[in-house]
């Protein structure tokens, strides 16, 4: 088999298109494969698929393809014109590779599937030897044609959530698909316009098929469902993990306080204690739970702070809302009649929205668990690549890694 058939098998080419020459450069590490096409050969207009004569030929470009064992392999060609009498002079599409792309499918396709596994522009362009830019072209291309490509699909169960973009108050907004682990929208800032931004960017038809969204207690989330989503205030549900949150925070704060006033004291019982105390029993080491069981015979405020947290978690163990409601009632009696104000702050909170706390027990495993996991996913990138330039590029990698999008050429 001479070079030319081989290269005509390896590279797919198809009549009217034949390889004319492979040339190899052993100082420059390249093959250069040349392709032409068969004379009298009529083309596609791009834009109406007219068929059409050979008008003119652009110059000469080159695309870069898979590589020949450890040569760099280069598709040459001159691309055909044909004058449209519509749409005047276009260049026509060929067909081994996407239009004003500088590579060829078969590269583009390998080189996302490096980026999914390395998960780095870096790692996977000293593989794929390209520079920064190049990688991120084929990246960024793969998102385009990923959302160009999305359909309007059922969201019965999504997440509002925020998530920094860097140091201060740099904020994104997210939507989740809470059923297939993905990102569907982002905007920029976390306040009621940003989540508006999300919403809007949902496909038509989408908003409607919403059964059940989770979030934080974020009023600005919460306006933005209400104005979005039909029947909104009976399909929110106030995430477990936000509600601790809260609870977690005001029982560090009592803990600060109190440590404030005994280190004035010369008492220093509750210095380096913080996770001590914002950890779940159960999961802290047993020399850890010993610590925290001897901190008790001391009868301190963070004490009484984290008894009450604890008992709070039972509030998600119970099987109807009408349960979970007298439940709670009798875990605010308890916290309001104490002097632990910021438990009493954050009490309040809760029994202002406990409607939608409590509706876990109509939309049964709705948690923005699956938010958190995407979140700890898109921080890992971020770490990984030390951050991005712009919030542009940060939102288009979030896509590609987890918008769950059809991304090949």
């Amino acid at each position: 088999m001479q070079d030319t058939e081989l290269y005509q098998q390896i590279l797919g080419i198809e009549t009217p298109w034949e390889v004319s020459n492979v040339d190899l450069n052993m100082e420059l590490g390249e093959i250069v494969v040349s392709v032409r096409h068969a004379r009298c050969t009529k083309f596609c207009c791009p834009q109406c698929d007219r068929k059409l004569s050979c008008y003119d030929h652009s110059p000469s470009r080159r695309w870069r393809h898979l590589d020949s064992c450890q040569f760099k392999t280069m598709l040459e060609a001159s691309i055909p014109r044909v004058d449209c009498p519509e749409h005047g002079v276009k260049q026509v599409q060929v067909p081994w590779s996407s239009p004003n792309s500088r590579f060829t499918l078969m590269f583009e396709a390998f080189a996302i599937r490096l980026l999914k596994a390395t998960q780095t522009i870096e790692g996977a362009r000293t593989i794929l030897r390209t520079g920064w830019e190049a990688t991120w072209t084929i990246l960024e291309r793969a998102v385009e044609r990923g959302q160009a490509r999305k359909q309007s699909s059922p969201l019965p169960h999504i997440g509002i959530d925020e998530k920094s973009f860097k140091k201060g108050q740099n904020y994104i907004t997210l939507i989740y698909d809470l059923d297939n682990s993905t990102v569907e929208a982002i905007s920029e800032g976390h306040n009621k316009e940003a989540a508006n931004e999300c919403f809007s960017q949902l496909l038509p038809g989408q908003i409607e098929t919403v059964e059940a969204i989770a979030m934080d207690m974020s009023s600005a989330f919460v306006n933005a469902a209400k104005s979005n989503i039909p029947l909104a205030e009976t399909k929110i549900v106030h995430d477990r993990f936000y509600v601790m949150k809260l609870v977690n925070e005001a029982v560090d704060k009592v803990r600060k306080q109190e440590n404030k006033r005994l280190r004035s004291e010369g008492d220093d019982t509750l210095t380096g204690t913080r996770y001590l105390f914002l950890k779940n029993y159960d999961n802290l080491k047993e020399s850890s739970q010993q610590r925290l069981d001897a901190l008790f015979s001391f009868k301190l405020e963070t004490g009484k702070a984290w008894t009450y947290k604890e008992m709070l978690r039972d509030l998600w163990h119970h099987d109807t809302a009408k349960e979970a409601k007298e439940f709670f009632r009798w875990w605010y009696r308890k916290v309001i009649h104490t002097r632990l104000e910021p438990m009493k702050k954050v009490a309040r909170t809760i029994k202002t929205r406990i409607d939608n706390v409590v509706s876990y027990c109509t939309f049964s495993g709705i948690s923005n668990g699956v938010a958190e996991g995407i979140n700890s996913k898109i921080q890992s990138i971020k770490r990984r690549v030390g951050g991005y330039r712009n919030r542009q590029n940060y939102k288009t990698a979030i896509f590609f890694y987890c918008g769950g999008l059809d991304l090949d050429p």
